[in-house]
């Protein structure tokens, strides 16, 4: 199966799933791996969770790519290369222009529930000054609704976020990144700013990792977002 991103997306010769609109900032690495990524971390000093599918969101410091546990990541510092690791949960970036501030999330179905993405972006307002009005997001490559198949336990906890909705009290398909658009927007992102991909993880096995798909055999892609190193 070709890759088939859409909304501005393109894929480089590395195999990295590029942002458009994130590429227009000449100081800022992005990017999404695809399976068939081969890269190296250009001189980045590298940041990482432990992920525990929370709504806990980090500030690295130091040298140690080690963070610690949670599942979002912030920082305004060059040269530090902010990593999250799916297989169908979904990977989202975060940048402010104005400020020169990033965030990588890693948002799976209870991160989502638990409000990782809304704690990311009031973090980069604490830390960093950002205004949600200036941020630009990007959602990477995640399992899609036709393939998100979820019981009623699991439907049920987003009802907040889909009150349309009358089906979620059964077996029924969520949206995940539709979930998290509507987050961000609900948090003052502008609806003109965030860039979804569009490619599934779960329907895409040429290209991408799935655990639903795949389960101990998947394997793991990166998505990473940083500030250049100054000089």
């Amino acid at each position: 199966m070709p890759l088939n991103p859409s909304n501005g997306f393109v894929v480089d010769a590395s195999g990295v799933l590029r942002c458009g609109a994130l590429l227009r900032l000449p100081w800022l690495e992005h990017g999404f791996e695809t399976r068939l990524a081969v890269r190296d971390n250009d001189g980045f000093c590298v940041a990482m969770l432990r992920q525990i599918h929370s709504a806990i969101v980090v500030r690295p410091s130091g040298e140690s790519p080690d963070c610690g546990e949670g599942d979002a990541l912030i920082s305004s510092e060059p040269g530090r290369l902010l990593t999250v690791r799916t297989a169908d949960c979904v990977p989202v970036l975060l940048v402010d222009p104005e400020t020169r501030a990033v965030a990588a999330v890693h948002a799976g179905w209870r991160g989502v529930v638990a409000g990782v993405l809304p704690q990311a972006v009031a973090r980069m307002h604490d830390h960093f000054g950002t205004g949600p009005g200036n941020i630009l997001a990007a959602i990477g490559p995640c399992i899609r609704e036709e393939s998100f198949e979820v019981g009623a336990e699991v439907a049920a906890q987003f009802q907040r976020l889909f009150p349309e909705r009358d089906d979620l009290d059964k077996r029924t398909r969520v949206d995940l990144a539709e979930a998290c658009r509507r987050q961000l927007t609900a948090e003052g992102v502008p609806s003109e700013s965030i860039f979804d991909c569009g490619c599934c993880t779960f329907a895409d096995s040429q290209n991408y990792h799935s655990f639903r798909r795949d389960r101990e055999a998947a394997g793991r892609m990166q998505a990473f977002i940083g500030i250049r190193p100054l000089g």
